[in-house]
């Protein structure tokens, strides 16, 4: 089978790769993929950010997706050939002091999908059972692929949040994870809106519209007015940095109100600006990072009920056989949610 895997310490340096069909270790079992998502981690994987460096390559990426199982190790007891499933692609090491609390997302000593092992741009992947989870009939495919990125903001808003009926809600950064975070939140009571760049006007605050969501463009709306005619000069009860920029933070001091909340899920690298502010105003900084069990749970049932909608921004032009056009589209801001066919790479 082939796979595509970062090759080189260069931007870009993806090739496609023939790789050997893995086989399941006992306690094991061995998907066949069918979609896989565009994570903003594969596009750092795709420039060789710093946080990517300890990989060793070739690598083979990806680690949104979903598939069928097609075999099971003679120690699996959850599963059976045919079951729809995906993964949980941060895995704990079951030993340490966070994984004991439940909170293998934060493992001292962690493992990520497409990142220490190979991941989901492959026609097969052998994964643990103790990561995987059943997806109901009620989500379709290619949605299922997008299940851990719900998951996810559905940890920082549902569990991580303070979000609640009424709640005066900024969602800063119209993409995937703030699409995703704005629906959910919306989906709890809030009053969102969503907040983007320029580059984003084209093609993602428009999305965020089509789902409902009144927009600003923070390089060229007048913020102040803004907020003053949102919430009556008080400020967001919550802001969710989505951004993965340094000015996301800084943006998100300037609009949350006293007292108010805001919550860290994009990774916004090294930023500096005065914190006594903060104190002063008693405003919760929330970091919100990965996924667990249950928020993969909440996740399927938002797809299934319809409260999350992913065919609006779902984006299946793209093919892992031409990779570039699709990671080239993602960082411009031309796409939102590119989800790749993995069948291709069996034929």
């Amino acid at each position: 089978m082939r796979g595509l895997a970062k090759t080189s310490r260069d931007a870009g340096g993806m090739e496609l790769v023939d790789i050997k069909r893995p086989a399941p270790a006992s306690d094991e079992v061995l998907i066949e993929i069918e979609y896989a998502g565009l994570c903003g981690s594969d596009a750092g994987i795709y420039k060789f950010k710093p946080a990517f460096e300890r990989m060793e390559l070739p690598t083979v990426i990806g680690h949104e997706y979903t598939g069928r199982v097609i075999e099971v190790g003679n120690a699996v007891t959850n599963f059976a050939t045919g079951d729809r499933v995906v993964e949980r692609p941060i895995r704990g090491c079951g030993e340490c002091y966070q994984c004991k609390m439940g909170e293998e997302n934060v493992c001292q000593d962690t493992e990520i999908t497409g990142v220490d092992h190979d991941g989901a741009y492959a026609g097969y992947i052998a994964v643990p059972e103790s990561v995987v989870q059943h997806v109901p009939d009620t989500v379709e495919p290619r949605h299922a692929a997008l299940v851990e990125p719900t998951a996810i903001c559905a940890r920082a808003v549902i569990g991580n949040s303070r979000v609640s009926a009424g709640d005066r809600v900024l969602v800063a950064g119209p993409g995937p994870m703030g699409l995703l975070t704005a629906q959910i939140a919306d989906a709890q009571g809030g009053d969102v809106v969503v907040a983007g760049i320029g580059q984003d006007t084209e093609y993602r605050l428009p999305l965020a519209e089509e789902l409902g969501f009144p927009t600003i463009n923070v390089e060229a709306d007048d913020l102040d007015a803004e907020r003053e005619a949102r919430t009556a000069g008080v400020g967001y009860d919550v802001v969710f940095d989505t951004t993965g920029h340094p000015s996301g933070l800084t943006m998100a001091v300037d609009e949350v109100r006293k007292g108010g909340q805001i919550v860290l899920i994009g990774q916004t690298g090294e930023t500096t600006m005065a914190y006594t502010p903060l104190v002063r105003s008693e405003i919760d900084l929330q970091c919100s990072y990965g996924a667990t069990y249950e928020d993969f749970e909440h996740a399927l049932r938002l797809i299934g009920s319809g409260d999350v909608d992913h065919e609006t921004f779902l984006d299946d032009r793209f093919s892992l056989l031409e990779s570039e056009a699709a990671f080239t589209a993602f960082l411009e801001g031309e796409t939102c949610k590119p989800v790749f066919d993995v069948s291709v790479l069996r034929e």
